[in-house]
């Protein structure tokens, strides 16, 4: 970004303009926490500037000072010629109302299961106060975990996830919100490393992007970690390992919730037998399944 555009941009609402402008024309991608570029564009001016990220209008006719305007400039080429998502340059993501820590070694925290903790689970599940176990297979930044907790005063959550580096992210996130004597974490491969273990509510969000898709991923999406993504030629590889699974982890009566995205279909044409729910939430209707442990395959 040139010097003579950073003296020419005085105001907040110059450098809205100007960011919204240029992100149209490098075509980024959006979907980490914002959907469109003004949204994206507003949050990341706001966070650089120390703003409170829900008072825009305020501050759009304020000038800026020297050293905020190349901080603006330096932030605003990392998204554009990068292409680095807003949250791995702002260390933040939001989910269910929850701020976490995030950067490269995770996901970007998103899930339709959030919208569904714990009211859209209680017809299932029952009041918050009957789980006492818990566990969110496939972790990552820990943030459907400390969603759990906080649903469920009553239980002790198991966090799951292969990547030992995705589990120091979540530890310093289960750390934050002081739930370190509630939130276990646990370094598997899916249930591999949890014999022995019950469970009265089961979630997941797996890495379910199908092998044809993750060719054509955004480059926004290709900074994420391939293996939070990639579910394999039909999307399915690690669902059917938990469906095959998951009844020996649950009490009776237990309850499963499992993400797959666009899958539904394929999902139901792989397991033609299995009674599954399709849960709504605000955003979809067809991504996330319940399953009791009665309906599981390989029930014993």
């Amino acid at each position: 970004m040139s010097g003579s555009a950073i003296h020419d941009l005085e105001t907040l609402r110059d450098w809205l303009r100007f960011a919204v402008t240029r992100f149209g024309e490098a075509q980024l991608s959006f979907g980490h926490g914002t959907t469109n570029a003004y949204d994206e564009a507003a949050y990341l001016l706001l966070h650089a500037l120390h703003l409170p990220l829900d008072q825009l209008e305020p501050f759009l006719d304020a000038r800026l000072i020297q050293g905020e305007r190349e901080r603006l400039a330096q932030l605003l080429e990392r998204r554009i010629d990068q292409r680095i998502p807003a949250a791995y340059l702002t260390h933040e993501a939001w989910l269910g109302g929850f701020r976490f820590y995030v950067d490269e070694r995770v996901l970007i925290p998103r899930s339709f299961i959030a919208e569904l903790i714990p009211d859209g689970l209680e017809p299932y599940v029952g009041d918050a106060g009957s789980v006492t176990t818990a566990l969110d297979m496939g972790t990552g930044s820990g943030c459907l975990a400390i969603l759990l907790a906080h649903a469920y005063p009553a239980a002790d959550v198991d966090a799951v996830d292969i990547s030992s580096d995705a589990l120091a992210v979540a530890q310093r996130n289960v750390a934050d919100y002081g739930l370190a004597d509630r939130i276990n974490l646990i370094r598997s491969d899916l249930f591999a490393n949890l014999s022995g273990k019950s469970y009265d509510l089961v979630i997941s969000n797996p890495p379910y992007v199908t092998a044809l898709a993750m060719e054509s991923l955004p480059p926004e999406h290709r900074r994420e970690p391939e293996l939070a993504l990639a579910g394999g030629d039909d999307g399915l590889d690690a669902v059917r390992t938990i469906l095959g699974e998951a009844s020996r982890f649950l009490a009776p009566g237990g309850t499963l919730v499992v993400e797959v995205g666009h899958n539904r279909a394929a999902t139901e044409i792989a397991f033609p037998r299995v009674p599954f729910v399709w849960l709504e939430t605000a955003s979809s209707a067809d991504s996330v399944f319940l399953l009791k442990r009665e309906e599981l395959p390989g029930n014993p």
